[in-house]
Protein backbone atom coordinates (compact mmCIF):
# COMPACT_ATOMS: atom_id res chain seq x y z
CA UNK A 1 0.00 0.00 0.00
CA UNK A 2 1.33 3.45 -0.90
CA UNK A 3 2.25 5.88 1.81
CA UNK A 4 -0.61 8.22 2.76
CA UNK A 5 1.36 11.30 1.78
CA UNK A 6 1.75 9.99 -1.78
CA UNK A 7 -1.88 8.92 -2.23
CA UNK A 8 -3.53 11.24 -4.75
CA UNK A 9 -6.87 12.79 -3.97
CA UNK A 10 -9.85 12.24 -6.22
CA UNK A 11 -10.28 15.32 -8.36
CA UNK A 12 -13.53 16.46 -9.92
CA UNK A 13 -12.20 15.41 -13.33
CA UNK A 14 -11.58 11.81 -12.20
CA UNK A 15 -14.91 11.00 -10.52
CA UNK A 16 -15.62 8.07 -12.84
CA UNK A 17 -12.56 6.10 -11.65
CA UNK A 18 -13.67 5.52 -8.09
CA UNK A 19 -17.47 5.30 -7.87
CA UNK A 20 -17.53 3.39 -4.60
CA UNK A 21 -15.11 5.71 -2.87
CA UNK A 22 -16.91 8.75 -4.23
CA UNK A 23 -20.17 7.42 -2.81
CA UNK A 24 -18.54 7.03 0.59
CA UNK A 25 -17.21 10.56 0.51
CA UNK A 26 -20.54 11.93 -0.66
CA UNK A 27 -22.10 10.40 2.42
CA UNK A 28 -19.30 11.88 4.53
CA UNK A 29 -20.15 15.39 3.36
CA UNK A 30 -23.20 15.36 5.60
CA UNK A 31 -21.39 14.01 8.67
CA UNK A 32 -18.98 15.62 11.07
CA UNK A 33 -15.50 14.16 10.75
CA UNK A 34 -13.42 14.51 13.90
CA UNK A 35 -9.83 15.58 13.51
CA UNK A 36 -7.47 13.08 15.13
CA UNK A 37 -6.48 13.71 18.73
CA UNK A 38 -2.91 14.33 19.76
CA UNK A 39 -0.33 17.04 19.44
CA UNK A 40 0.28 18.96 16.21
CA UNK A 41 2.90 17.32 14.03
CA UNK A 42 6.41 18.58 13.37
CA UNK A 43 5.33 20.06 10.05
CA UNK A 44 2.74 22.41 11.59
CA UNK A 45 5.14 23.50 14.33
CA UNK A 46 7.80 24.35 11.76
CA UNK A 47 5.25 26.31 9.74
CA UNK A 48 4.15 28.21 12.83
CA UNK A 49 7.71 29.02 13.87
CA UNK A 50 8.60 30.13 10.35
CA UNK A 51 5.54 32.36 10.08
CA UNK A 52 6.18 33.57 13.63
CA UNK A 53 9.29 35.41 12.47
CA UNK A 54 6.83 38.04 11.25
CA UNK A 55 5.68 38.36 14.85
CA UNK A 56 9.28 38.64 16.00
CA UNK A 57 9.81 41.50 13.56
CA UNK A 58 6.56 43.13 14.65
CA UNK A 59 7.63 42.97 18.30
CA UNK A 60 11.20 44.06 17.67
CA UNK A 61 10.23 47.15 15.71
CA UNK A 62 7.61 48.01 18.35
CA UNK A 63 10.03 47.60 21.26
CA UNK A 64 13.23 49.02 19.79
CA UNK A 65 11.76 52.50 19.38
CA UNK A 66 11.51 52.87 23.18
CA UNK A 67 15.29 52.65 23.69
CA UNK A 68 15.96 54.56 20.46
CA UNK A 69 13.99 57.60 21.62
CA UNK A 70 16.14 58.01 24.74
CA UNK A 71 19.42 57.17 22.95
CA UNK A 72 19.25 59.19 19.75
CA UNK A 73 20.39 62.42 21.42
CA UNK A 74 21.05 65.09 18.79
CA UNK A 75 21.81 62.68 15.93
CA UNK A 76 18.65 63.62 14.04
CA UNK A 77 18.41 67.16 12.60
CA UNK A 78 21.17 68.32 14.97
CA UNK A 79 18.91 68.81 18.00
CA UNK A 80 17.25 66.92 20.84
CA UNK A 81 13.91 65.32 20.07
CA UNK A 82 10.79 67.08 21.35
CA UNK A 83 7.57 65.42 22.50
CA UNK A 84 6.07 66.13 19.08
CA UNK A 85 9.07 64.55 17.32
CA UNK A 86 8.77 61.42 19.45
CA UNK A 87 5.02 61.20 18.93
CA UNK A 88 5.28 61.57 15.14
CA UNK A 89 8.18 59.10 14.82
CA UNK A 90 6.22 56.59 16.87
CA UNK A 91 2.72 57.08 15.46
CA UNK A 92 3.70 57.15 11.76
CA UNK A 93 4.37 53.41 12.01
CA UNK A 94 0.79 52.84 13.15
CA UNK A 95 -0.62 55.18 10.51
CA UNK A 96 1.01 53.31 7.63
CA UNK A 97 0.19 49.95 9.21
CA UNK A 98 -3.42 51.12 9.15
CA UNK A 99 -3.20 51.87 5.44
CA UNK A 100 -1.48 48.56 4.69
CA UNK A 101 -3.95 46.27 6.49
CA UNK A 102 -6.95 46.50 4.11
CA UNK A 103 -4.66 46.57 1.07
CA UNK A 104 -2.86 43.44 2.23
CA UNK A 105 -6.22 41.68 2.69
CA UNK A 106 -7.00 42.25 -0.98
CA UNK A 107 -3.51 41.06 -2.00
CA UNK A 108 -3.84 37.97 0.23
CA UNK A 109 -7.11 37.04 -1.47
CA UNK A 110 -5.76 37.56 -4.97
CA UNK A 111 -2.17 36.29 -4.74
CA UNK A 112 -2.33 34.11 -1.62
CA UNK A 113 -1.20 34.42 2.00
CA UNK A 114 2.42 33.38 1.37
CA UNK A 115 3.38 36.17 -1.11
CA UNK A 116 2.12 38.84 1.30
CA UNK A 117 4.42 37.49 4.03
CA UNK A 118 7.34 37.70 1.58
CA UNK A 119 6.44 41.29 0.66
CA UNK A 120 6.34 42.31 4.32
CA UNK A 121 9.82 40.82 4.83
CA UNK A 122 11.28 42.88 2.01
CA UNK A 123 9.73 46.02 3.47
CA UNK A 124 11.11 45.19 6.93
CA UNK A 125 14.63 45.04 5.44
CA UNK A 126 14.19 48.31 3.54
CA UNK A 127 12.72 50.12 6.54
CA UNK A 128 15.52 48.97 8.85
CA UNK A 129 18.18 50.20 6.42
CA UNK A 130 16.50 53.61 5.95
CA UNK A 131 16.26 54.11 9.73
CA UNK A 132 19.89 53.14 10.33
CA UNK A 133 21.07 55.65 7.72
CA UNK A 134 18.82 58.52 8.90
CA UNK A 135 20.33 61.89 9.81
CA UNK A 136 17.11 63.90 10.08
CA UNK A 137 13.74 63.52 11.74
CA UNK A 138 12.03 63.36 8.33
CA UNK A 139 14.25 60.48 7.18
CA UNK A 140 13.55 58.62 10.42
CA UNK A 141 9.82 59.14 9.87
CA UNK A 142 10.22 57.70 6.36
CA UNK A 143 11.99 54.59 7.68
CA UNK A 144 9.39 54.09 10.42
CA UNK A 145 6.62 54.51 7.83
CA UNK A 146 8.09 51.76 5.62
CA UNK A 147 8.30 49.51 8.68
CA UNK A 148 4.68 50.43 9.40
CA UNK A 149 3.58 49.08 6.01
CA UNK A 150 5.47 45.86 6.74
CA UNK A 151 4.00 45.54 10.24
CA UNK A 152 0.48 46.20 8.95
CA UNK A 153 0.75 43.45 6.36
CA UNK A 154 2.45 40.96 8.69
CA UNK A 155 0.10 41.57 11.62
CA UNK A 156 -2.86 40.73 9.38
CA UNK A 157 -1.63 37.87 7.25
CA UNK A 158 0.43 35.84 9.74
CA UNK A 159 -2.42 34.99 12.17
CA UNK A 160 -4.65 34.29 9.15
CA UNK A 161 -2.00 32.00 7.65
CA UNK A 162 -1.62 30.03 10.89
CA UNK A 163 -5.39 29.85 11.52
CA UNK A 164 -6.04 28.37 8.08
CA UNK A 165 -3.37 25.70 8.56
CA UNK A 166 -3.85 24.72 12.21
CA UNK A 167 -5.96 21.76 13.47
CA UNK A 168 -9.01 23.08 15.41
CA UNK A 169 -7.96 21.78 18.83
CA UNK A 170 -4.64 23.64 18.72
CA UNK A 171 -5.52 26.68 16.64
CA UNK A 172 -5.63 29.01 19.65
CA UNK A 173 -2.30 27.73 20.94
CA UNK A 174 -0.59 28.06 17.56
CA UNK A 175 -1.90 31.59 16.99
CA UNK A 176 -0.71 32.46 20.49
CA UNK A 177 2.73 31.25 19.35
CA UNK A 178 2.71 34.17 16.93
CA UNK A 179 1.85 36.56 19.78
CA UNK A 180 4.65 34.93 21.79
CA UNK A 181 6.98 35.77 18.92
CA UNK A 182 5.86 39.40 19.16
CA UNK A 183 6.63 39.55 22.88
CA UNK A 184 9.96 37.77 22.32
CA UNK A 185 10.81 40.40 19.72
CA UNK A 186 10.06 43.10 22.27
CA UNK A 187 12.32 41.42 24.86
CA UNK A 188 15.14 41.15 22.32
CA UNK A 189 14.63 44.81 21.38
CA UNK A 190 14.89 45.93 25.02
CA UNK A 191 17.97 43.79 25.67
CA UNK A 192 19.72 45.17 22.57
CA UNK A 193 18.57 48.68 23.48
CA UNK A 194 20.01 48.34 26.97
CA UNK A 195 23.33 46.96 25.67
CA UNK A 196 23.84 49.73 23.13
CA UNK A 197 22.46 52.49 25.38
CA UNK A 198 24.71 51.60 28.31
CA UNK A 199 27.79 50.09 26.70
CA UNK A 200 27.82 51.21 23.07
CA UNK A 201 28.83 54.37 21.26
CA UNK A 202 26.06 56.91 22.02
CA UNK A 203 26.25 58.39 18.52
CA UNK A 204 25.90 55.10 16.61
CA UNK A 205 24.37 52.60 19.06
CA UNK A 206 20.78 53.49 18.17
CA UNK A 207 21.57 52.93 14.48
CA UNK A 208 22.56 49.34 15.24
CA UNK A 209 19.36 48.94 17.26
CA UNK A 210 17.07 49.78 14.34
CA UNK A 211 19.30 48.25 11.65
CA UNK A 212 19.42 44.78 13.22
CA UNK A 213 15.72 44.39 12.42
CA UNK A 214 16.75 43.49 8.87
CA UNK A 215 18.33 40.16 9.92
CA UNK A 216 15.25 38.12 10.90
CA UNK A 217 13.39 39.52 7.88
CA UNK A 218 16.13 38.25 5.59
CA UNK A 219 15.98 34.85 7.33
CA UNK A 220 12.25 34.57 6.74
CA UNK A 221 12.69 35.51 3.09
CA UNK A 222 14.78 32.35 2.74
CA UNK A 223 12.47 30.13 4.82
CA UNK A 224 9.29 31.19 3.05
CA UNK A 225 10.48 29.53 -0.16
CA UNK A 226 9.83 26.18 1.56
CA UNK A 227 6.47 27.15 3.11
CA UNK A 228 3.18 26.04 1.50
CA UNK A 229 0.10 28.07 0.75
CA UNK A 230 -2.93 27.50 3.01
CA UNK A 231 -5.42 24.74 2.02
CA UNK A 232 -8.40 27.10 2.16
CA UNK A 233 -6.84 29.57 -0.27
CA UNK A 234 -5.77 26.71 -2.56
CA UNK A 235 -9.32 25.30 -2.65
CA UNK A 236 -10.70 28.76 -3.38
CA UNK A 237 -8.19 29.02 -6.24
CA UNK A 238 -9.38 25.68 -7.68
CA UNK A 239 -6.34 23.65 -6.50
CA UNK A 240 -8.12 21.11 -4.28
CA UNK A 241 -5.66 18.26 -4.86
CA UNK A 242 -2.74 20.40 -3.69
CA UNK A 243 -4.81 21.54 -0.70
CA UNK A 244 -5.38 17.91 0.28
CA UNK A 245 -1.65 17.24 0.37
CA UNK A 246 -1.14 20.20 2.72
CA UNK A 247 -3.93 18.99 5.02
CA UNK A 248 -2.27 15.58 5.05
CA UNK A 249 1.06 17.07 6.10
CA UNK A 250 -0.42 19.25 8.82
CA UNK A 251 -2.04 16.20 10.45
CA UNK A 252 0.92 13.88 9.97
CA UNK A 253 0.82 10.82 7.72
CA UNK A 254 0.59 8.41 10.67
CA UNK A 255 -2.64 9.97 11.94
CA UNK A 256 -4.51 10.77 8.76
CA UNK A 257 -6.69 8.76 6.38
CA UNK A 258 -7.77 9.29 2.84
CA UNK A 259 -11.39 9.71 3.92
CA UNK A 260 -10.53 12.36 6.54
CA UNK A 261 -8.36 14.44 4.22
CA UNK A 262 -10.90 14.37 1.42
CA UNK A 263 -13.71 15.23 3.84
CA UNK A 264 -11.80 18.28 5.10
CA UNK A 265 -11.19 19.49 1.54
CA UNK A 266 -14.80 18.89 0.53
CA UNK A 267 -15.97 20.74 3.65
CA UNK A 268 -13.98 23.76 2.50
CA UNK A 269 -15.40 23.41 -1.02
CA UNK A 270 -18.91 23.21 0.38
CA UNK A 271 -18.37 26.39 2.42
CA UNK A 272 -17.13 28.21 -0.68
CA UNK A 273 -20.19 27.08 -2.67
CA UNK A 274 -22.51 28.25 0.10
CA UNK A 275 -20.79 31.63 0.28
CA UNK A 276 -20.97 32.03 -3.49
CA UNK A 277 -24.65 31.07 -3.49
CA UNK A 278 -25.41 33.53 -0.71
CA UNK A 279 -23.51 36.27 -2.57
CA UNK A 280 -25.51 35.60 -5.75
CA UNK A 281 -28.81 35.81 -3.88
CA UNK A 282 -27.90 39.14 -2.28
CA UNK A 283 -26.14 40.54 -5.31
CA UNK A 284 -28.44 39.85 -8.29
CA UNK A 285 -26.12 37.40 -9.98
CA UNK A 286 -22.86 38.74 -8.65
CA UNK A 287 -22.82 41.97 -10.65
CA UNK A 288 -22.19 44.23 -7.67
CA UNK A 289 -18.88 46.05 -8.08
CA UNK A 290 -17.98 45.64 -4.42
CA UNK A 291 -19.23 42.12 -3.86
CA UNK A 292 -16.92 41.33 -0.92
CA UNK A 293 -17.84 44.52 0.93
CA UNK A 294 -21.51 44.01 0.15
CA UNK A 295 -21.44 40.46 1.52
CA UNK A 296 -19.48 41.47 4.63
CA UNK A 297 -21.80 44.32 5.58
CA UNK A 298 -25.18 43.02 4.41
CA UNK A 299 -25.12 39.43 5.74
CA UNK A 300 -26.04 39.57 9.48
CA UNK A 301 -23.57 36.95 10.71
CA UNK A 302 -20.71 38.60 8.81
CA UNK A 303 -21.66 41.98 10.22
CA UNK A 304 -21.73 40.58 13.76
CA UNK A 305 -18.32 38.99 13.22
CA UNK A 306 -16.92 42.33 12.02
CA UNK A 307 -18.30 44.18 15.06
CA UNK A 308 -16.75 41.67 17.48
CA UNK A 309 -13.39 41.58 15.69
CA UNK A 310 -13.19 45.39 15.51
CA UNK A 311 -14.21 45.67 19.17
CA UNK A 312 -11.42 43.34 20.29
CA UNK A 313 -8.77 44.89 18.05
CA UNK A 314 -9.70 48.44 19.03
CA UNK A 315 -9.76 47.57 22.73
CA UNK A 316 -6.34 45.93 22.46
CA UNK A 317 -4.82 49.31 21.61
CA UNK A 318 -7.13 51.83 23.30
CA UNK A 319 -6.34 50.18 26.63
CA UNK A 320 -2.98 51.97 26.28
CA UNK A 321 -0.65 48.98 26.24
CA UNK A 322 1.55 50.05 23.35
CA UNK A 323 2.10 53.42 24.98
CA UNK A 324 4.21 51.45 27.46
CA UNK A 325 6.01 49.64 24.66
CA UNK A 326 6.77 52.89 22.83
CA UNK A 327 7.49 55.18 25.79
CA UNK A 328 8.42 52.96 28.75
CA UNK A 329 12.03 54.19 28.78
CA UNK A 330 10.74 57.78 28.65
CA UNK A 331 8.37 57.10 31.57
CA UNK A 332 11.05 55.44 33.69
CA UNK A 333 13.48 58.26 32.94
CA UNK A 334 10.85 60.70 34.17
CA UNK A 335 10.36 58.60 37.35
CA UNK A 336 14.07 58.80 38.14
CA UNK A 337 15.15 55.17 37.54
CA UNK A 338 18.93 55.17 37.01
CA UNK A 339 18.88 52.77 34.02
CA UNK A 340 15.51 53.28 32.30
CA UNK A 341 16.24 50.90 29.41
CA UNK A 342 16.94 48.08 31.88
CA UNK A 343 13.80 48.89 33.88
CA UNK A 344 11.83 48.76 30.62
CA UNK A 345 13.14 45.25 30.12
CA UNK A 346 11.13 44.10 33.15
CA UNK A 347 7.94 45.19 31.35
CA UNK A 348 8.86 43.26 28.20
CA UNK A 349 9.95 40.21 30.23
CA UNK A 350 6.64 40.19 32.13
CA UNK A 351 4.78 40.36 28.82
CA UNK A 352 6.79 37.43 27.46
CA UNK A 353 6.43 35.18 30.54
CA UNK A 354 2.66 35.60 30.76
CA UNK A 355 2.25 35.13 27.03
CA UNK A 356 3.96 31.75 27.50
CA UNK A 357 1.40 31.01 30.21
CA UNK A 358 -1.40 32.03 27.85
CA UNK A 359 -0.01 29.55 25.33
CA UNK A 360 -1.01 26.70 27.64
CA UNK A 361 -4.28 28.19 28.91
CA UNK A 362 -5.96 29.69 25.84
CA UNK A 363 -7.43 26.44 24.47
CA UNK A 364 -8.30 25.07 27.92
CA UNK A 365 -9.98 28.13 29.45
CA UNK A 366 -11.34 29.53 26.18
CA UNK A 367 -11.09 32.91 24.49
CA UNK A 368 -14.15 34.54 26.07
CA UNK A 369 -13.46 33.44 29.63
CA UNK A 370 -9.77 34.33 29.63
CA UNK A 371 -10.72 37.89 28.62
CA UNK A 372 -13.41 38.15 31.29
CA UNK A 373 -10.95 36.88 33.91
CA UNK A 374 -7.95 39.03 32.94
CA UNK A 375 -9.37 42.47 32.04
CA UNK A 376 -10.44 43.32 35.64
CA UNK A 377 -6.80 42.92 36.70
CA UNK A 378 -5.81 45.31 33.92
CA UNK A 379 -8.23 47.87 35.35
CA UNK A 380 -6.74 47.39 38.84
CA UNK A 381 -3.20 47.84 37.50
CA UNK A 382 -4.09 51.03 35.65
CA UNK A 383 -5.89 52.56 38.64
CA UNK A 384 -2.98 51.64 40.93
CA UNK A 385 -0.59 53.34 38.49
CA UNK A 386 -2.84 56.43 38.49
CA UNK A 387 -2.67 56.46 42.30
CA UNK A 388 1.13 56.14 42.19
CA UNK A 389 1.45 59.07 39.81
CA UNK A 390 -0.81 61.18 42.02
CA UNK A 391 1.61 60.55 44.92
CA UNK A 392 4.75 61.64 43.12
CA UNK A 393 6.08 65.07 42.25
CA UNK A 394 7.32 64.98 38.66
CA UNK A 395 9.97 67.30 37.20
CA UNK A 396 8.50 70.73 36.57
CA UNK A 397 9.50 73.79 34.65
CA UNK A 398 10.03 74.16 30.94
CA UNK A 399 11.12 70.55 30.42
CA UNK A 400 8.70 68.37 28.54
CA UNK A 401 8.34 64.63 28.54
CA UNK A 402 10.19 64.60 25.29
CA UNK A 403 13.39 65.74 26.95
CA UNK A 404 15.82 63.61 28.90
CA UNK A 405 15.20 65.08 32.35
CA UNK A 406 17.50 63.99 35.18
CA UNK A 407 16.03 63.06 38.54
CA UNK A 408 15.53 66.02 40.88
CA UNK A 409 15.93 66.08 44.65
CA UNK A 410 12.16 65.67 44.95
CA UNK A 411 12.35 62.55 42.78
CA UNK A 412 15.07 61.13 45.07
CA UNK A 413 12.96 61.45 48.25
CA UNK A 414 11.78 58.20 49.91
CA UNK A 415 8.11 58.94 49.20
CA UNK A 416 8.80 59.54 45.51
CA UNK A 417 10.93 56.42 45.29
CA UNK A 418 8.15 54.36 46.91
CA UNK A 419 5.62 55.83 44.48
CA UNK A 420 7.91 54.97 41.55
CA UNK A 421 8.12 51.36 42.77
CA UNK A 422 4.31 51.24 43.10
CA UNK A 423 3.99 52.48 39.51
CA UNK A 424 6.44 49.84 38.28
CA UNK A 425 4.58 47.04 40.12
CA UNK A 426 1.20 48.27 38.88
CA UNK A 427 2.48 48.39 35.29
CA UNK A 428 3.73 44.81 35.63
CA UNK A 429 0.28 43.69 36.93
CA UNK A 430 -1.35 45.43 34.00
CA UNK A 431 1.07 43.95 31.45
CA UNK A 432 0.73 40.41 32.89
CA UNK A 433 -3.07 40.58 32.67
CA UNK A 434 -2.88 41.99 29.16
CA UNK A 435 -0.56 39.20 28.01
CA UNK A 436 -2.92 36.51 29.30
CA UNK A 437 -5.95 37.70 27.37
CA UNK A 438 -6.21 40.89 25.38
CA UNK A 439 -2.69 40.55 23.98
CA UNK A 440 -3.52 37.42 21.98
CA UNK A 441 -7.30 36.76 21.72
CA UNK A 442 -8.02 39.58 19.19
CA UNK A 443 -5.60 37.96 16.72
CA UNK A 444 -7.92 34.94 16.57
CA UNK A 445 -10.35 37.14 14.63
CA UNK A 446 -10.26 34.89 11.55
CA UNK A 447 -12.24 32.28 13.52
CA UNK A 448 -15.32 34.49 13.31
CA UNK A 449 -15.48 35.06 9.54
CA UNK A 450 -16.65 32.66 6.79
CA UNK A 451 -14.04 31.94 4.14
CA UNK A 452 -15.64 34.22 1.55
CA UNK A 453 -15.07 37.33 3.69
CA UNK A 454 -12.38 36.07 6.06
CA UNK A 455 -9.52 37.98 4.47
CA UNK A 456 -11.48 41.22 4.04
CA UNK A 457 -13.02 41.08 7.53
CA UNK A 458 -9.70 40.29 9.18
CA UNK A 459 -8.05 43.10 7.24
CA UNK A 460 -10.65 45.65 8.41
CA UNK A 461 -10.35 44.47 12.01
CA UNK A 462 -6.57 44.76 11.83
CA UNK A 463 -7.00 48.26 10.38
CA UNK A 464 -9.09 49.10 13.44
CA UNK A 465 -6.18 47.95 15.58
CA UNK A 466 -3.85 50.34 13.79
CA UNK A 467 -6.27 53.27 13.94
CA UNK A 468 -6.38 52.85 17.71
CA UNK A 469 -2.61 52.29 17.84
CA UNK A 470 -2.04 55.52 15.91
CA UNK A 471 -4.33 57.45 18.26
CA UNK A 472 -2.57 56.12 21.37
CA UNK A 473 0.93 56.67 19.97
CA UNK A 474 0.16 60.24 18.92
CA UNK A 475 -1.73 61.33 22.05
CA UNK A 476 0.00 59.55 24.96
CA UNK A 477 2.76 62.07 25.67
CA UNK A 478 0.54 65.13 25.06
CA UNK A 479 -2.10 63.65 27.41
CA UNK A 480 0.56 63.04 30.06
CA UNK A 481 1.61 66.69 29.78
CA UNK A 482 -1.82 68.32 29.49
CA UNK A 483 -3.99 66.16 31.76
CA UNK A 484 -1.40 64.58 34.09
CA UNK A 485 -0.28 60.90 34.15
CA UNK A 486 -2.94 60.04 36.77
CA UNK A 487 -5.81 61.15 34.53
CA UNK A 488 -4.27 59.46 31.49
CA UNK A 489 -3.96 56.06 33.18
CA UNK A 490 -7.46 56.42 34.68
CA UNK A 491 -8.87 56.99 31.19
CA UNK A 492 -7.25 53.78 29.98
CA UNK A 493 -8.80 51.98 32.95
CA UNK A 494 -12.23 53.31 31.99
CA UNK A 495 -11.78 52.04 28.43
CA UNK A 496 -10.90 48.57 29.77
CA UNK A 497 -14.01 48.50 31.98
CA UNK A 498 -16.22 49.39 29.00
CA UNK A 499 -14.50 46.73 26.89
CA UNK A 500 -15.11 44.06 29.55
CA UNK A 501 -18.85 44.79 29.51
CA UNK A 502 -19.01 44.67 25.70
CA UNK A 503 -17.15 41.33 25.60
CA UNK A 504 -19.51 39.90 28.21
CA UNK A 505 -22.50 40.90 26.06
CA UNK A 506 -21.50 39.90 22.50
CA UNK A 507 -18.36 37.72 22.28
CA UNK A 508 -19.09 33.95 22.01
CA UNK A 509 -16.71 31.12 22.84
CA UNK A 510 -14.94 29.60 19.79
CA UNK A 511 -12.36 27.35 21.46
CA UNK A 512 -12.22 23.81 20.06
CA UNK A 513 -14.44 24.52 17.04
CA UNK A 514 -13.41 24.21 13.41
CA UNK A 515 -13.37 27.44 11.44
CA UNK A 516 -16.55 26.37 9.67
CA UNK A 517 -18.31 25.59 12.99
CA UNK A 518 -17.15 28.82 14.63
CA UNK A 519 -18.69 30.98 11.90
CA UNK A 520 -22.09 29.34 12.49
CA UNK A 521 -22.23 30.69 16.07
CA UNK A 522 -23.25 34.12 14.77
CA UNK A 523 -25.89 32.85 12.34
CA UNK A 524 -28.93 33.74 14.48
CA UNK A 525 -27.58 36.17 17.06
CA UNK A 526 -24.42 36.83 19.05
CA UNK A 527 -24.02 33.17 20.06
CA UNK A 528 -23.11 33.96 23.67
Amino acid sequence: MANAVDTPLISHQEDDTADDTQSEISDAEDTVIEWPAGRPGLFIWLLTLSAGISGLLFGYDTGVISATLVSVGTSLSGRALTSLDKSVITSCTSLFALAASPISSVLADFFGRKPVILLSDLLFVLGAVVQALSYSVSNMVLGRSIVGIAVGAASFVTPLYIAELAPPTYRGRLITMNVLSITLGQVVAYVIGWIFAEHGDPSTGWRWMVGLGALPAALQCALILFMPETPRWLVKAGRSTEAGRIVQKTLGSDKTSYRLVDSVVKGIEREIREEQGRAELTDNGGKHRFQGWHELLSVPRNRRALIIACLLQGLQQLCGFNSLMYFSATIFTMLGFPIPTLTSLTVAATNFVFTVLALFLIDQIGRRRILLYSIPFMVCGLLLAAFGFSSIKLPSGDASLGDHVPATDDMSSPSSQNAAVIILISIMIYVASYALGLGNVPWMQSELFPLGVRSLGSGLATATNWIANFIVGLTFLPLMELMSPSVTFSLYGLVCAFGWFAIWKIYPETAGLTLEEATCLLENGWGV
